[in-house]
């Protein structure tokens, strides 16, 4: 899976957004399924709902005038389909749903400008803030960050994981990728992704679901795996609207 994943993301293009449109179709599907009620549209239609919208927002004319609010309706579509039919747990539905329609696009938005670097610096990111809370929670303990919703989860481990996004802004700033701001940035990246990771986990707890699937076998569901690339890429993305990025070509 990480090798199919670098590929991908190396090659960018069409490969890299059928990779994200078919990740975020799934999310879709776990994320109906999670939340279906007794005579809610089927998970699976759900999925290929989203799938379809995400690909025909990329179709779609980058010149005209129209374009931008047709993709925003859209991106709604799989958050608007998915409330009929007495589903459970709407007001998690339908804010995740457009969050993960959003992910698709900042994924694949970001891929073609800046480029490479910010894809990786995001994974980079959220993979070290990852395992450092990992290790650090497991060996220092200590108290809990928001027992309440992830139980596991502690101050230790998460201001770790911030100390991780830091040194991954350092490793890129001196491989000439980025400027200084990537430093004090990246711990807010890996925060963002953080509460990412929570937010599923209040779902899945609101619910009654241990994983979202058994997609990936032995590791849960799709859900599972990019929670937290979906929140930190979905401010990345918003950031880049509001500020230069500090990476090259940002």
């Amino acid at each position: 899976m990480i090798v199919v994943g670098l590929v991908e993301i190396w090659l960018g293009g069409w490969p890299f957004a059928a990779l994200v449109i078919l990740a975020c179709g799934a999310m879709i599907w776990e994320l109906a399924r999670m939340t279906e009620g007794r005579a809610s549209l089927p998970p699976v239609g759900l999925g290929v709902l989203g799938a379809a919208a995400l690909l025909a927002i990329e179709l779609l004319p980058q010149d005209r005038g129209w374009t931008l609010p047709v993709a925003a309706v859209l991106a709604a579509l799989p958050s608007l389909a998915g409330l009929p039919g007495g589903r459970r747990h709407r007001r998690a539905f339908v804010p995740y749903a457009f969050l993960i329609m959003l992910t698709g696009l900042a994924l694949i938005s970001l891929r073609a400008d800046p480029g490479l670097p910010v894809i990786l610096w995001i994974v980079a990111v959220v993979v070290a803030s990852d395992v450092a809370g990992y290790f650090a929670g497991r060996t220092i303990g200590g108290p809990k960050f928001w027992p309440a919703i992830s139980p596991k989860k502690t101050w230790s481990g998460t201001i770790a994981g911030w100390i991780g996004a830091a040194l991954v802004g350092l490793v890129f700033v001196q491989a000439g990728w980025g400027g200084w701001g990537l430093v004090a940035l990246s711990p807010l990246v890996a925060f963002t992704g953080q509460m990412g990771d929570i937010a599923e986990s209040w779902i899945k707890r609101r619910t009654g679901v241990k994983d979202s699937s058994n997609l990936i076998p032995g590791h849960g569901g799709v859900m599972d795996r990019f929670d937290a690339l979906a929140t930190a890429t979905v401010l990345v993305w918003a950031l880049s609207f509001v500020m230069p990025l500090p990476l090259a070509g940002g």
